[in-house]
């Protein structure tokens, strides 16, 4: 039996992993215990994903884990052994904001947490393909430091820097800045995935988002924010913009494209490795761009203000490079731009609220 193990199965990325995974393997088992409610509360819980992949894939096995636990994920890889060919570890304390109230929940749940699955599949499944879903956070503040330059409706990096054509690159320095809490639990994650890779020479691999977006997203104010964009434009909601003018410019990958990138790593893995994935150059937005693209989506004007201080430690301007990614993956491509993505978050979003 060929088994792929999704983490925080019923999240965005876990839920595209599922729905794309299901199709190639014989059985898809999932974990997650709707901690994400907890986080940001009961309207970003993610109960509605789960019943919607167990009604719609038969071969979608839940389990109510808790990723921190030694006993509750060895139960579970103990019993399926080397019948797991893939892991997709998705699942994560996911805001900067909130990590800082409870930093014990946030590091164990992303450090602990991760160190747990590694081991459990060293133990279990030694030759089975390890993802993990890092961030772009483990930069830190470095990237507010580029030669940025102010226009219209968003920040931009100064033309005849190298960066301005593709990117910010992996060669960036994770060291010596200021990430956030939530940042530094995902360093120590994004380190041992690598090193368990290096050390011991398993099949890891490190992707470093970028904002991570899509239809099943369970946009919060804390986090999510194309879809809690989407989800004010819709209800009509009051959104606040945290700094930087509204200029603060991310790039955006839909969370097919990301598990597509996810598919050509697992076909032909290459042990410890790291890439940035995002949007890239291809889509991307400033904060006063998502808005008016919102807007133009659903014909509502949005309801919104500005806030002068921004969130300590974010990125002014981040675009990510998927150059190395598309080097060593060269049939790999983005199939959605940013107003198809947002469309279909339309279309979805209003269905559920």
């Amino acid at each position: 039996m060929k088994i792929a193990l999704v983490t925080g199965s019923a999240g965005l990325i876990g839920s595209e992993s599922v729905a794309f995974f299901a199709e190639k393997f014989d059985l898809v088992i999932g974990i997650d215990n709707n901690l994400r409610s907890y986080f940001f509360g009961s309207e970003a819980s993610t109960d509605w994903n789960r019943n919607r992949l167990e009604e719609k894939f038969s071969n979608y096995k839940h389990y109510n884990a808790d990723i921190r636990s030694e006993e509750q994920i060895g139960k579970i890889f103990k019993e399926y052994g080397n019948d797991i060919k893939l892991i997709v570890h998705t699942a994560a304390q996911p805001s900067h904001d909130w990590a800082a109230r409870e930093p014990f929940t946030d590091f164990t749940v992303n450090a602990n947490g991760t160190l747990v699955m590694l081991e459990m599949t060293r133990q279990h499944c030694p030759e089975a393909v390890f993802i993990f879903t890092s961030t772009n956070k483990v930069y830190g503040d470095t990237p507010n430091y580029l030669p940025l330059v102010e226009l219209e409706t968003r920040w931009e990096i100064d033309q005849t820097h190298p960066y301005y054509k593709n990117g910010i690159d992996e060669l960036m320095s994770i060291d010596h800045s200021k990430h956030s809490i939530f940042g530094a639990s995902k360093v120590a994650a994004d380190v041992m995935v690598q090193e368990y890779g290096r050390y011991f020479g398993m099949k890891t691999a490190v992707f470093r988002g970028g904002c991570l977006t899509g239809p099943n997203h369970s946009g919060a104010q804390l986090h999510g924010f194309l879809a809690y964009l989407m989800k004010c434009a819709i209800t009509g909601n009051h959104y606040t913009i945290f700094g930087y003018k509204g200029k603060q410019v991310r790039d955006n990958i839909h969370s097919w494209d990301l598990v597509n990138m996810f598919w050509h790593y697992y076909n032909a893995p290459r042990p410890g490795e790291v890439y940035n994935a995002g949007g890239g150059r291809f889509a991307n937005c400033s904060m006063q761009e998502g808005i008016a693209l919102c807007e133009e989506i659903t014909g509502n004007k949005m309801k919104y203000s500005y806030a002068e201080d921004n969130r300590s430690g974010d990125h002014i301007w981040y675009i990510s490079d998927l150059t190395k990614f598309k080097t060593h993956y060269p049939e790999w491509n983005w199939k959605y731009d940013l107003k198809e993505t947002l469309t279909q978050m339309y279309d979805n979003i209003s269905k559920r609220v």
